[in-house]
């Protein structure tokens, strides 16, 4: 499984992800996961249309008060603060705060809590239209998940993703398209990751976001790489010297390109300059 990342926004991870797809399906099998759950954007960068296979949901706790003694012991063993206790009251659930963790039906000391199912977001499956050469579309699969607004528990959609995509086929490669960021939704889509490729750019938050996913991977002992996007848009050096730094070597540096900018807006076929030489890591890794 490779892992496309990177912590800053905007510098071009969906791209290089949904390239990197494309030139590897003309040889091998590839489902491409888009787990930015909060903003899936793949299909639409390459007109997919996707069709929804099924709905995520976590354990929440149903509560029945003619058995709950108010003693407020579900209430101390909630860590996300979702079950508010007052004294000689029963509980007060605030759903929006549940993880689904279930340590509250656990703890209830006289079984008052039952488990439920809330449906938290949903799974898509798609394959590349007709505007795309046939060999690539019999060997190009994505699977996307998606969260429901005002859902705090994101991780459970990204799990669910790669565990489709996992289960289901059996791709010669699987490339994960993680959210920006070092959250937990981003360390939950890189855990089963080969490798892993932190996009950044030449921009002074580029280059901080940059330390930042550098040492999220140092900690989960992956296997990393630097891709420098929109090369030449600042000064290079910052990026250099991390990667000198870090001993996590640039194997890709990818120049500002109107044209793959023109075929991004227009949801086309295109191939991001430089996306072999990550090719080339790629399947030198074998994962």
């Amino acid at each position: 499984m490779v892992g496309i990342t990177g912590g800053k926004g905007g510098t071009g991870k969906s791209t290089i992800a949904c390239s990197l797809a494309l030139s590897l399906a003309k040889k091998f099998k590839i489902l491409l996961v888009d787990a930015d759950v909060e903003c899936p954007d793949d299909h639409i960068i390459l007109s997919v249309k996707r069709e929804k296979i099924g709905d995520v949901t976590i354990t929440v706790p149903s509560f029945d008060h003619s058995k709950c003694l108010m003693c407020g012991e579900c209430s101390r063993a909630c860590r996300e603060h979702a079950i508010v206790h007052i004294h000689d009251h029963y509980p007060i659930f605030i759903e929006d705060r549940c993880n689904g963790c279930g340590t509250c039906i656990l703890a209830c000391p006289n079984k008052s809590i039952k488990a439920d199912k809330k449906v938290i977001g949903s799974l898509y499956k798609g394959s590349l239209n007709r505007r795309y050469p046939e060999e690539l579309r019999g060997n190009f699969t994505i699977i996307s998940g998606e969260i429901k607004t005002n859902i705090a528990s994101i991780a459970g959609v990204v799990d669910a993703a790669i565990d489709a995509a996992i289960s289901s086929h059996k791709p010669d490669f699987i490339i994960i398209d993680t959210a920006a960021g070092v959250h937990c939704n981003v360390i939950h889509a890189l855990l089963d990751t080969h490798i892993a490729f932190a996009v950044t750019e030449p921009t002074p938050l580029g280059a901080h976001d940059l330390r930042l996913i550098i040492k999220l991977l140092k900690k989960l002992g992956i296997d990393s790489h630097i891709i420098l996007n929109r090369s030449g848009i600042g000064d290079n050096t910052t990026i250099y010297q991390i990667s000198e730094k870090s001993e996590i070597p640039i194997v890709a540096e990818i120049p500002y390109s109107e044209t793959v900018l023109r075929a991004y807006s227009k949801g086309e076929p295109f191939k991001v300059p430089g996306i072999n030489n990550i090719i080339n890591v790629v399947e030198s890794a074998g994962c």
